[in-house]
């Protein structure tokens, strides 16, 4: 069974990652949801964690088994990363090597063959910032792939680039690139 960590930002489109969790469960893969603190006002780790099946991950200093380290254990068993949504603040961490979360932490101890995905989802003005598309094209130098958002009216009534791309879209693209 292949294994994917579900990394879940702080977005107004996180309720979306349920679906998504959903998704990959009806087509046979193992997720592992890992929240940010800001996701956790969106969407709750216990619906996570019972469309998953699996414990949801928060606290980078959490070690559920003794004699074991949590985040890496979780980014060395992982067959593919998928962060849905990812906001600009897990963008620029990523792009600048910031570790101080459990996310963060496990993408950084991810071996650099393992496919990393990345699915964008903010204002069209945010997503639009140069450091944000600057910060995009370096983290795919370092392997992750980005499913672009799409164009339609946002969360704060704005009409453009910046909603996360279709569930469907993104399931298929991970099992892509699972295969």
């Amino acid at each position: 069974m292949k294994r994917v960590v579900l990394g879940v930002t702080g977005s107004i489109a996180a309720f979306k990652a349920a679906s998504i969790a959903s998704g990959l469960k009806k087509r046979g893969v193992e997720v592992h949801v890992v929240m940010t603190e800001s996701s956790t006002h969106f969407i709750t780790p216990l619906t996570m964690q019972i469309l998953s099946e699996q414990p949801v991950h928060l606290d980078v200093m959490a070690e559920p088994i003794a004699g074991r380290i949590n985040h890496i254990d979780l980014a060395q068993q992982a067959d593919l990363v998928l962060i849905a949504p990812a906001t600009a603040n897990i963008i620029g961490k990523l792009a600048n090597g910031i570790g101080d979360e459990m996310l963060s932490t496990i993408c950084l101890a991810v071996p650099q063959e393992v496919p990393k995905l990345i699915a964008p989802a903010m204002n069209t003005k945010m997503y639009l910032q140069p450091v944000v598309q600057e910060n995009l094209a370096k983290i795919a130098g370092y392997g992750y792939a980005e499913i672009k958002p799409v164009s339609q009216m946002l969360a704060c009534g704005d009409v453009g680039i910046g909603a996360l791309a279709p569930v469907e879209e993104i399931v298929e693209e991970v099992m892509v690139r699972l295969a």
